[in-house]
């Protein structure tokens, strides 16, 4: 769903954009199936309350499309013995080019003008992908990134799910045209049970394993429209009153789908077979006796739009507040859903319609495949030299180069006047100001629960060794660290996994949907691994936002006294394991937060830079908590280290401190900060 979870599920499938079968007439309940599956998602999009499953969308969609697409296809080759796939192909240029065109231009242009400009290239580069219909696998390959996992959601994210139609229509013609010519009707479905059948599997194993990748992709979603190719290979005739009570349980299972669910379950695996079950059974009892509420005058009109308003509906929920320059709550939010279907209303007259019933362009196939392909590469060439644009804002103003911290230049950088010209890292290269442990693959992944080997740094022939372990707020003291072992001749080992919390504590992961199993069999390695090194000091650091805990059977603990005390027994665990190595402790405590993405801020604010300052007193998550943990630590031998007065002044936590950027996101610091800081980190490790 340009897709939105605890972290935000992205948004939903497009709407199938083939004709209904002509064999059959033009079928109204699926147009008002079509328009149920557009009013799930741009609700729950929307943020209705008690739709949380309104995310299902997508799958009656998927069913839907492979329905009518494979209808006509069947209904081609049964009566010529052939089929035409340049006209195929062509028919698909006509129905999703025009508006898909409009849409993703209109969407890079306003997002170049009311979004913060650094994230220009980016949504250009998504526009790209979105042309090529290939958006799916740039999401999921940068959602599975835990190190871009606060990056603001796309305004064209929502093309994932054309992506996924259209990689699916690429070879389902070739393949259907090969079942036919072994088998005729018999081996088409034959064929169609085997891709349901590996695909479903593929999905429940890729939904646990990898969700992000088994949300996006096609290997995990081609079940979804081969379930509805089935239907219209089998073509089944049911009894009238049984049709009609299979068609009234399908919009039961649906309308169940998106109430039950939410943006915890694991999705698709297990869970979207109800809502696919649901489209099955109305798009097969509608053969029969189609279901009277669906053919109701408002859902056909809604049906007849939902495709376009699908395509707008994402760009002007994400655009939309930051335009009109308000906050994005539920009121704002569903007048800019009812804006996004006037502009549907619009583009399917004036441009839907219009071009799909040229007869020039209806007659002939190979002339649309020529005007859709040189459109598409324009496009996409426009798109590409939009990536290449200079997105550092641009002032005249030039920062005193910093080259040691001191508390003074703190107090001077709440005051910065502007983004300096000679910002170091810059903003468009911070993001990837990272460690080099991180390229050098020195710090686990989300599913890899192996302890990285070997990770050492400093001088490493060294007879004293010291380990840095935690999680990636452990990993952005490295670069400061590796400073002092340098200095101390001493051998630094790094154990470190993205988003697992040295504390014994057990999580649920967002990106994965479920408990963090991985993690707690990566802390056990980590320990035994630590022991075998006998190293001098072990230096623990942590996210204080450490995640959601749950209990031993993965239920979340929702009552903040349990989830305190879970912490302070996670802390205490992990101190009594790592004290068994006889190694002195050290617990840098986190590092201030940022209330928003610091760089985006800073790019929309170039002149005015302290918009993106952050007060003290809300810097610091958990106040409480991170109080309580140092107390019970200390008593344990611990020495704690509260690394804030090096970030933030009695008042406020600057971004930029003379010409040095501190935050590359809201709560990770930069390499070069985290290197600046090393005369000040040093002296308390004695």
């Amino acid at each position: 769903m340009t897709v939105t979870r605890v972290v935000p599920r992205q948004p939903a499938a497009a709407p199938p954009t083939g004709s209904p079968p002509r064999a059959t007439g033009h079928r109204r309940d699926i147009e008002g199936l079509r328009a149920v599956a557009v009013l799930l998602v741009v609700l729950y999009h929307a943020g209705v309350p008690l739709l949380g499953g309104g995310f299902v969308g997508v799958d009656v969609f998927f069913v839907i499309s492979g329905y009518l697409i494979t209808g006509l296809l069947a209904r081609e080759v049964t009566g010529s013995g052939r089929l035409s796939v340049a006209g195929f192909y062509a028919r698909r240029f006509l129905r999703l080019l025009p508006a898909a065109v409009l849409v993703t231009a209109a969407t890079v242009v306003a997002a170049a003008h009311w979004l913060p400009p650094l994230r220009t290239p980016q949504i250009a580069g998504d526009g790209l992908f979105a042309t090529l219909y290939s958006v799916n696998y740039r999401l999921a390959a940068t959602g599975a990134d835990y190190l871009n996992a606060e990056t603001a959601p796309s305004p064209l994210q929502h093309f994932w799910s054309l992506a996924v139609e259209e990689q699916f229509y690429l070879v389902w013609p070739l393949l259907l045209l090969a079942a036919w010519a072994a088998g005729r009707r018999r081996g088409v479905a034959i064929a169609l049970g085997v891709v349901v059948a590996g695909s479903f599997a593929v999905s429940l194993w890729q939904t646990g394993a990898n969700p992000t990748w088994a949300y996006f992709g096609l290997h995990t979603r081609a079940w979804e429209l081969g379930a509805g190719a089935l239907v219209a290979v089998l073509a089944p005739r049911f009894p009238r009153r049984f049709a009609s009570a299979l068609s009234a349980a399908g919009l039961a299972a649906i309308a169940l789908a998106a109430v039950l669910l939410n943006a915890r379950t694991p999705f698709p695996g297990y869970a979207a077979a109800l809502p696919v079950a649901g489209a099955v059974a109305v798009l097969a009892g509608g053969i029969t006796a189609p279901s009277g509420l669906l053919r109701e005058p408002v859902l056909q009109a809604v049906g007849r739009l939902s495709y376009s308003w699908y395509l707008w509906h994402w760009p002007f929920l994400v655009i939309g507040p930051a335009a009109l320059g308000v906050p994005a709550t539920l009121p704002v939010k569903l007048a800019l859903a009812a804006a996004s279907l006037v502009a549907a209303s619009l583009t399917y007259a004036l441009v839907e319609n219009p071009i799909r019933r040229l007869p020039a362009l209806r007659r002939r196939p190979w002339p649309t495949l020529a005007a859709g392909l040189a459109v598409t590469v324009l496009a996409a060439a426009g798109y590409l030299a939009a990536t290449r644009v200079e997105a550092e804002p641009a002032t005249a103003y030039r920062a005193p180069v910093l080259t040691a911290w001191a508390p003074d230049r703190l107090a001077e950088g709440v005051r910065t006047p502007a983004v300096p010209a000679n910002l170091t890292p810059p903003l468009r290269t911070a993001g990837k100001d990272l460690p080099r442990l991180y390229p050098d693959g020195c710090s686990s992944e989300l599913t890899d629960d192996t302890v990285r080997k070997p990770c050492a740094y400093g001088d490493v022939a060294s007879s004293e060794t010291v380990v840095l372990y935690g999680d990636s707020h452990a990993a952005h003291w490295f670069p400061a660290l590796e400073v002092i072992a340098r200095d101390r001749n001493w051998r630094l080992v790094v154990v470190t996994k993205n988003a697992c919390s040295a504390a014994a504590t057990r999580i649920f992961q967002v990106k994965l949907n479920r408990p963090f199993n991985e993690c707690m069999t990566w802390r056990r390695k980590a320990w035994s691994a630590i022991a075998d090194l006998r190293p001098s000091r072990v230096f623990m650091a942590s996210a204080a936002a450490g995640g959601t805990v749950v209990d031993g059977s993965g239920v979340p603990l929702t009552d903040p006294t349990w989830t305190d005390r879970a912490w302070l027994a996670g802390w205490a665990e992990t101190t009594d394991r790592l004290s068994s190595s006889g190694a002195r402790l050290f617990l840098l405590e986190d590092t201030p937060y940022q209330s928003s993405q610091p760089l985006e801020c800073l790019s929309l604010h170039p002149k005015n830079p302290h918009a993106c300052v952050v007060a003290a007193d809300v810097a610091l998550l958990s106040p409480d908590r991170r109080r309580a943990i140092a107390l019970k630590l200390r008593a344990k031998g611990v020495t704690v280290i509260d690394p804030t007065p090096w970030f933030c002044t009695a008042k406020a936590c600057p971004v930029i401190v003379g010409n040095v950027l501190v935050f590359r996101d809201p709560s990770h610091m930069t390499a070069t900060w985290s290197r600046l800081l090393a005369p000040q980190l040093a002296p308390r490790l004695d």
